[in-house]
């Protein structure tokens, strides 16, 4: 096993990344065969009511997750919520999600470069317009991720 410290996290919900502002944050990649990975939040009270929908349903919610530095590349994953515990303090929870690393991750950059050639942008538009949606990782019109 693996463990990282996660930074922060983003929910997709309605189309839409909602953040979500974190206490503390572990990720572990547990090097099974089910290639599986648990992400546990330590976040606000209030942030809980968005994942209590999901909690005890199996229903698979994407998530992107940075990992170790606020300059790495959002890391996707498909989770399901397990568990959401109150903490002592009653201000924080523990949110505990399982999943898998999303295996689209790798051909992002390729779709995005795409996308924006065919939308005829080129030279210094083109490497500016990439470098930007490659931060903010737009959804893109071809893909499910």
């Amino acid at each position: 096993m693996k463990t990282f410290k996660m930074l922060s996290l983003e929910l997709l919900k309605d189309e839409k990344l909602q953040s979500y502002p974190l206490t503390d944050g572990i990720i572990i990649n547990q090097e099974n065969s089910h290639k599986s990975w648990i992400l546990e939040m330590y976040m606000d009270r209030q942030y809980a009511a968005d994942f209590v929908p999901y909690l005890g349903t199996d229903t698979i919610i994407n998530v992107r997750a940075v990992i170790s530095y606020p300059d790495n590349e959002p890391a996707p994953f498909r989770v399901v919520v397990q568990d959401i515990v109150e903490m002592p303090d009653h201000e924080h929870v523990s949110v505990l999600l399982k999943g898998t690393l999303d295996s689209g991750r790798r051909q992002y950059a390729e779709q995005l470069l795409l996308e924006l050639v065919e939308k005829g942008l080129t030279g210094d538009d083109l490497l500016e317009k990439f470098k930007s949606d490659m931060r903010a990782r737009p959804r893109l019109r071809n893909s499910t991720k």
